[in-house]
């Protein structure tokens, strides 16, 4: 499947970002972000990507990095540029990340994402996607790509504030996206009833290392 339209065009996207809410708070969450038409070109995609396109998820970084279903169960996939429908997501949100730093002053230099598939009944438990001062993961991106998402479905995200009270519960509909800063916010993703798709990016800081970005430590 190959993008018709470039996904980076301004007048595909049908609703702005509250950048106040962002500076203010640390999230937003934009219920319709991309047109529908874009949406359903991406979640078709990932609907027909066959077995081997996907890895297991996994938790840690480099030597650290393990598979642990007990907290993680959903299967992802890189995007790449040598594909064209993931390479259209990858230049619209590389625009957006242009537009963040002009609007908010947050220095980030680039922007890395997967496919997520989180089949029948698969979740992932509480986590931070960054910890202070070990990474640099500055803002998390989440666009869901599933069509007719109901309540009964499941499959929500959790965001949770510094006392561990429930700040936001976001139904994973088609088109929505949510920004949020990787060190702050600790979330969660439901199981859900329905095989549920989304992209999960992060955009971050240049804190390369003789050319490695985003060294161990």
């Amino acid at each position: 499947m190959t993008a018709e339209i470039s996904l980076s065009e301004q007048q595909f996207r049908t609703q702005a970002i509250d950048y106040d809410q962002l500076a203010a708070h640390g999230y937003v969450i934009v219920p319709q972000y991309l047109a529908a038409p874009y949406c359903l070109q991406l979640y078709q995609y990932a609907q027909q990507l066959s077995s081997n396109c996907w890895q297991q998820a996994g938790i840690g970084r480099a030597d650290q990095y393990t598979t642990n279903t007990a907290v993680r169960q959903d299967k992802i996939r890189w995007l790449q540029r040598e594909f064209e429908l993931e390479n259209a997501y990858l230049t619209m949100m590389d625009n957006l990340r242009l537009e963040v730093n002009r609007e908010l002053f947050m220095g980030l230099f680039d922007y890395e994402c997967h496919l997520a598939h989180y089949p029948p009944g698969a979740f992932y438990r509480k986590h931070l996607d960054a910890f202070k001062g070990r990474s640099n993961r500055i803002l998390t991106s989440v666009f869901y790509l599933n069509p007719d998402w109901q309540d009964a479905d499941g499959g929500q995200l959790i965001i949770y504030g510094k006392r561990g009270e429930v700040l936001e519960t976001v139904l994973p509909e088609a088109g929505k996206l949510v920004l949020f800063l990787s060190d702050v916010f600790v979330h969660e993703v439901l199981a859900g009833q329905r095989d549920r798709y989304s992209i999960t990016g992060w955009y971050r800081h240049n804190n390369s290392i003789n050319g490695v970005i985003d060294p161990t430590r």
